[in-house]
């Protein structure tokens, strides 16, 4: 997409997968407002960067440094000046959740038993308390709402991995202005609606599971089933502020990347092993194996 820059009328190229550009001729910022469809509606959200810059590349160098010791060693030379930061879009998703489950309530109780054993050779007869079990059917009817289930919209950041950058505080969400993200990199949804509102439901169906689970009476439970419906469900685009890091730490390997919560600073990453250091701590414990079996055979032997 085609944009005039507004400050110097450079005419830029906008890729499509991007709200937001930087002028190279006057570091102008601009937002591109393209016209809403079904799978890329305006955001109706934004969340704004908490950590700053220096701050993020602090938490992903000490993320990088506390890694176990088998980390490849190139990670060392990735750069933290490439740590970017990225409006990722997500849905918000909220929902009335209608349940009614069954399961089998389980209260304890105690007993007195007698029992038989043998003692220096006689058989003696003692008691002893066991505690046993009661189960009984219970089934209900359980109404909630269940709010702010957060599902990516960016084929770049998977939805485990903004999964695991969570909670963001959602208290601060601010109503979308393309001033809020200008001079930033800010991403359009690449994903389906369909696709992230399949994804979100699971994920609410999922809460619900365990909030029946808590709820469950009882010492214990067995068999919870429960049939869910969902109404009055809301979906909307929000944009959620990551800090991203994709360093090449070898010519023949896919980029490590670390992302990091734009709020809270939460790291994820998966740090690849260097094989070469496992087939040395190995070695290293084997020889010295070896060499203590030496010199324990040696002084047993004097």
């Amino acid at each position: 997409m085609n944009l005039r820059c507004q400050s110097c009328g450079a005419e830029l190229v906008v890729a499509p997968e991007l709200r937001t550009t930087v002028c190279p001729y006057c570091a102008a910022p601009s937002v591109v407002e393209r016209p809403p469809s079904l799978d890329r509606p305006a955001p109706t959200f934004t969340l704004g960067f908490a950590l700053t810059h220096q701050a993020a590349g602090e938490r992903v160098k000490h993320w990088l440094r506390t890694r176990n010791p088998w980390s490849h060693s190139g990670l060392k030379r990735a750069s933290l000046q490439e740590v970017r930061g990225v409006y990722v879009p997500a849905w918000l998703y909220s929902a009335l959740a209608h349940s009614e489950y069954s399961a089998s309530i389980g209260e304890n109780y105690t007993e007195t038993e007698t029992y038989t054993t043998t003692e220096n050779g006689k058989t003696v007869t003692k008691t002893r308390t066991v505690v046993r079990t009661e189960w009984r059917s219970l089934r209900g009817e359980h109404a909630e709402y269940v709010p702010d289930v957060l599902v990516t919209a960016s084929r770049g950041l998977e939805n485990a991995e903004l999964r695991a950058l969570e909670p963001f505080d959602l208290r601060l969400l601010a109503r979308y202005q393309p001033a809020l993200v200008a001079g930033w990199v800010a991403e359009e949804p690449s994903l389906s609606r369909d696709e992230c509102l399949n994804r979100a439901r699971e994920e609410a169906l999922g809460r619900v599971g365990q909030r029946l689970e808590a709820f469950m009476p009882g010492d214990s439970h067995r068999e919870l089933r429960h049939q869910t419906r969902l109404e009055a469900e809301s979906l909307e685009v929000c944009l959620v502020p990551v800090w991203v890091l994709a360093a090449r730490y070898a010519p023949d390997k896919p980029p490590l990347r670390v992302v990091v919560n734009g709020q809270s600073g939460e790291v994820h990453g998966k740090v690849p092993l260097s094989w070469v250091k496992v087939l040395l701590t190995v070695l290293g414990v084997v020889a010295l194996g070896v060499l203590l079996y030496v010199l324990l055979g040696r002084g047993g032997r004097s």
